[in-house]
């Protein structure tokens, strides 16, 4: 394959690490977003996918080999869902087809294929865990489906190969994303630190005894590379995480120590981070102020509505990297030191002090 890529949500988490690795490693990149953001060797392209004419337009000279989708746009209901982000994917990639050069598609979804979407998450009967990719689909309405089914449509009549890359949580760095655990726990240390409040796991009692594991934004961009160079890769979907498990009783000291705060006692009541920061950002704004950050605005650093989401499920969640393993993929990533690296880089970038 030659060495031209499109990332599509190159400003994300996920887009901007795999933008990142792909000129690391020689490729040449595009970055689509509605907002780009500049990133070191990458050529952005301004796009709404909604707007299917749009879309034509602003990629209507690009000749990509590899396509990473890494993006998607939450609705008030999953049937919106369905529709804007399938629509999404079907302007992307019928943009594309004229060019007659894609080889390679990558689609990033996540473990709600395995636990349902927003309406219906967590709900009926779910797979074992450690989740398996020959699991399959649960029998509900997922925009993640519908996004695959987009892919496979597209793959059918242009010829090209496809992966679906299921992370769990993503550990990474990017300003005003919605779903972004790693920077809300940092920003929620961060005034607990400075309030003199207690450091308080916001969870469920099953998320801080049972085993646990993450996705760090590198370990899936190394995934995401590997799974468009490897011919034994194609047309295929696979689990990503960072290869370790933790229970959050352990691994809150450890995020606790970086701070330099007591973790507080877990008396098994859940106490979510929303309700606890709700009255934060004026506090926020005083730190930014007097430690000149770079963003003052404390939401668009924190998503606690998602880390809720992840830390108050009421059972555990895991999931199995075999079928990668026996395929070659055998990168890993400690969770401890993914959390460390992203806290270290936000204060380089005076994201937090």
């Amino acid at each position: 394959m030659s060495k031209t890529a499109l990332v599509v949500g190159a400003s994300g988490i996920v887009g901007s690490a795999t933008a990142s690795l792909l000129v690391e490693r020689g490729w040449t990149v595009h970055g689509l977003a509605r907002r780009p953001v500049e990133q070191a060797g990458v050529a952005p392209l301004v796009a709404d996918l909604q707007d299917a004419s749009a879309t034509r337009e602003a990629l209507r000279a690009l000749r990509p080999d590899a396509v990473f989708i890494t993006t998607w746009l939450r609705q008030d209901s999953e049937a919106e869902n369905i529709r804007v982000n399938s629509a999404m994917v079907r302007n992307l990639l019928d943009a594309l087809s004229a060019g007659g050069t894609t080889r390679h598609v990558a689609l990033v979804t996540g473990l709600k294929h395995y636990l349902g979407p927003f309406e219906a998450y967590g709900k009926g009967v779910l797979p074992q865990t450690p989740f398996r990719e020959e699991q399959g689909r649960l029998d509900v309405a997922n925009f993640y489906y519908a996004q695959e089914d987009e892919v496979f449509t597209a793959a059918g009549r242009d010829g090209f190969s496809w992966s679906v890359h299921r992370p769990h949580t993503v550990i990474g760095k990017a300003v005003g994303n919605a779903m972004n655990m790693g920077t809300t726990l940092a920003a929620y240390a961060t005034l607990c630190r400075e309030a003199g409040r207690p450091f308080r796991f916001p969870g469920s009692s099953a998320q801080w005894t049972g085993l646990s594991d993450m996705t760090d934004a590198r370990q899936l961009a190394r995934h995401l590379v590997w799974a468009a160079t490897t011919p034994a890769a194609a047309n295929e979907d696979f689990n990503v995480v960072n290869g370790d498990v933790f229970r959050w009783n352990w691994m809150w000291s450890r995020i606790a120590d970086w701070f330099g705060i007591e973790p507080a006692p877990f008396d098994g009541d859940i106490l979510p981070l929303e309700r606890q920061m709700q009255d934060d950002a004026a506090l926020w704004r005083q730190i930014a102020e007097r430690e000149k950050l770079a963003e003052p605005d404390l939401w668009r650093l924190a998503s606690p509505w998602h880390t809720d989401a992840d830390l108050g499920r009421p059972f555990e969640v895991m999931t199995d990297m075999s079928k990668s393993r026996r395929l070659g993929f055998l990168d890993y990533q400690p969770t401890d030191d993914a959390f460390f690296d992203l806290f270290a880089r936000l204060r380089a970038d005076r994201l937090i002090p």
